[in-house]
């Protein structure tokens, strides 16, 4: 796997590697020893998530408080998305800042998301499947989020906001200078 540092310490852009033959394909999406020698990171995963969605489907910014606050391993395993990360540690050199990164069935990339970050994304292509694993357990009392579109994180989304499909619960989410970190 080929591991990339992004502009937010720690969280890290990940190529597995992909065997392909007439078949199709192989890879090996997760492997705990292989993930710890290439990033140093120990981690234990404890949740395996999935959404199918339509293209224009923007799903975020949301993040875990407290005790319950998550890592992620995001990846796609069919269509694209723009996916993510906001930086919310507040003791960071980057508070405030984001990264993008388009995640797809045919690139196989994947983005570690460490705790202490928002993450969404924007689906690109019809029947698109999400996945991410977690580190930590969801738990409802501690879910929060930021409005997508806060003019202070100024996320370009690359699509017009008429064409976005949106949560009703995500369309009030608070923007980032009110959210409860």
């Amino acid at each position: 796997m080929l591991v990339k540092e992004t502009n937010l310490k720690g969280c890290l852009i990940i190529e597995p590697r992909v065997f392909m033959d007439k078949r199709g394909y192989f890879v090996e999406s997760f492997n705990k020893k292989k993930f710890k020698e290439s990033t140093g990171i120990s981690i234990d995963f404890v949740q395996d998530n999935e959404s199918k969605s339509s293209k224009g489907v923007l799903r975020g910014l949301h993040y875990q408080r407290g005790n319950f606050a998550q890592a992620k391993l995001v990846r796609v395993i069919s269509g694209s998305v723009l996916d993510v990360a906001v930086d919310l540690r507040t003791d960071s050199k980057t508070f405030g800042e984001h990264v993008s990164v388009i995640l797809s069935g045919e690139n196989k990339t994947q983005l570690y998301v460490p705790r202490g970050f928002a993450h969404g994304f924007l689906v690109l292509e019809d029947d698109t499947t999400f996945c991410y694993k977690c580190d930590n357990y969801y738990n409802k009392e501690s879910e929060a989020g930021i409005i997508y579109n806060d003019k202070d994180l100024n996320i370009d989304w690359n699509l017009p906001n008429m064409d976005l499909i949106i949560s009703e619960k995500d369309q009030i989410l608070p923007t980032f200078k009110n959210a409860d970190l």
